[in-house]
């Protein structure tokens, strides 16, 4: 499981000027089971993911496809964690038994 921590590099305009793209791209791994939630620090400074993959690598080879990234919009901090309690909803989106 990871954490994905967005910080902006810029103002909020250019952030929105970007949105669509990036709503696309959270569309995109919400489908393909990677992404569980997504949404605005407060105040809005950037952004959290929490996510799943088999491996750091991948998680940053996903993230390389935000249009947050790609534009150099926001700096990207992933936290790998095991989580030692947590529902039986948790289980499942994991893949846990």
């Amino acid at each position: 499981m990871f954490i994905i921590e967005l910080t902006y590099n810029v103002a909020a305009d250019e952030i929105d000027k970007q949105l669509v793209p990036h709503m696309e791209y959270l569309d995109k791994y919400y489908q393909s089971g990677h992404f569980l939630a997504s949404g605005r620090q407060e105040p809005r400074t950037g952004g959290i993911i929490l996510a799943k993959a088999s491996s750091k690598k991948r998680i940053e080879e996903i993230v390389a496809e935000d249009p947050f990234y790609q534009n150099k919009l926001a700096n990207y901090r992933i936290i790998e964690f095991k989580a030692t309690k947590n529902t039986k909803e948790y289980k499942a989106f994991v893949g846990e038994d």
